[in-house]
Formats: structure tokens, C-alpha cells, sequence
């Protein structure tokens, strides 16, 4: 195992060793994926955006899609701002304060609705009522035909999908941080259901995850 191989121990803080790793370990499987869902232009928004991985990263494949990162914490925008202008990524704006929990910092729908908002990695250190505030912010910031991309590892049906799955679940329950852990696909759906949003795809990612794809009801 080379040492960009190995994982550093679990932290999600946005600028973390960790959270690198992650990001890095993961965005390439990502990407394939939003290859096939985005549509060709619009604009897209990333919540918990963190140090902005990911959005340096996709940005560069979608010139006619404009990238909205986003964060609770503000002390990251700087990193976000520095890596868009180190790459040159002019089709990411300049960040934006939502804290998921609160719909004060929401976006305000008359003045931009998105065509894709996405998360990454954030349910399983997060609380239990982020599926509620995700789906809340989705249904007032979706365009008519949008789509809300969630990425990470999930239970279904409360049963875990993988061995590896339990064991990282049992690893993030052993911080002992309450209410981290890892969410059941159900109950994000339910959550979804009650802001009129439906799960229409669950994609099979590799080490165990999923991309869950949610559109409105119709």
C-alpha cells in the first residue's frame, strides 16, 4: 500500500487529511456519473462544499455548467477562491454561506433556481435531521425538472449493504459524536417524499457506495 493509499483516520473537518483522501479517492466515480446526468448547460450547486475538491475537480468537464459551492463555515471560502483562480475555473462562482439546518440561509428561488444540487460525503457525520433540511432546500431550489445527487454509503432497509460498510459504520459510532453514523436510503426517501421529491435512481458506486438521484414528484 503506497502512502497516498492509506486512509488517515476518520475527521470531517472540511480541510482535514481525511477529507483530501476521501475526495480524492472518490471524485473520479463521481464524475463518470454526473457525466451522465448533468444536462448540457445551468447551473449547479454544492452543499458543504468544504475545501471545494470537487467542484476544482468536475468544473473543467462542464464549461457550460456554472458551479455554486457552498458551506456552513465560512473560514474555508479562501481555499475555494484560491484553488478556482490556481485552476482557473471560471464557471465556479464565488461561495455562498447554507447551513443546511437553517432555511434562512437558503437560496432565495426568485432569483436562481438549479438544475443540479449534489452533497457529497456528509450524511454519515451529520445529524439525523439533515435528510429533512437537504430535502426542504431541494424543494425550494430545484428548477421544475432538476436533480438532487446524494453520494456516500447508506444502510437499506436497515441492513448494512457491506461487511466494510458495518465496520466503517462502527468506526464513525465509536467517536461517539451523536448522531453520526450511517443513514438508511428509507429514510432519506421519506424525508424526500414529505418536501414532494422522489428517489428515482439508486446507483451502485465502487467501495460500497451510492449515488441517490431525486427529482420532484410528478
Amino acid at each position: 500500500m503506497t502512502q497516498a493509499d492509506q486512509r488517515p483516520a476518520i475527521d470531517p473537518r472540511p480541510l482535514s487529511s481525511y477529507v483530501a483522501w476521501a475526495g480524492n479517492r472518490n471524485k473520479g466515480p463521481i464524475l463518470a456519473v454526473f457525466k451522465e446526468i448533468f444536462p448540457k448547460s445551468g447551473d449547479a450547486l454544492e452543499l458543504a462544499s468544504g475545501s471545494g475538491l470537487h467542484v476544482k475537480y468536475f468544473a473543467p468537464h462542464f464549461p457550460s455548467i456554472c458551479f455554486h459551492p457552498s458551506d456552513c463555515d465560512a473560514d474555508v471560502f479562501g481555499e475555494i477562491k484560491s484553488s478556482r483562480s490556481g485552476d482557473r475555473n471560471a464557471n465556479v462562482v464565488d461561495p455562498v454561506l447554507i447551513d443546511i439546518m437553517d432555511p434562512a440561509t437558503f437560496p432565495n428561488p426568485k432569483y436562481l433556481l438549479f438544475d443540479v444540487i449534489f452533497v457529497i460525503n456528509l450524511f454519515q457525520v451529520a445529524p439525523i435531521s439533515i435528510q429533512e433540511g437537504v430535502a426542504r432546500l431541494a424543494s425550494s431550489a430545484l428548477a421544475p425538472d432538476g436533480i438532487l445527487a446524494i453520494y456516500g454509503p447508506f444502510m437499506l432497509d436497515g441492513e448494512y449493504t457491506a461487511a466494510s460498510n458495518e465496520a466503517f459504520d462502527k468506526e464513525i459510532l465509536a467517536a461517539g459524536v451523536a448522531e453520526w453514523g450511517l443513514k438508511d436510503i428509507r429514510d432519506l426517501e421519506k424525508a424526500a417524499a414529505r418536501f414532494g421529491l422522489k428517489l428515482a435512481r439508486t446507483l451502485d458506486l465502487p467501495t460500497n457506495n451510492f449515488i441517490l438521484l431525486f427529482n420532484r414528484l410528478r
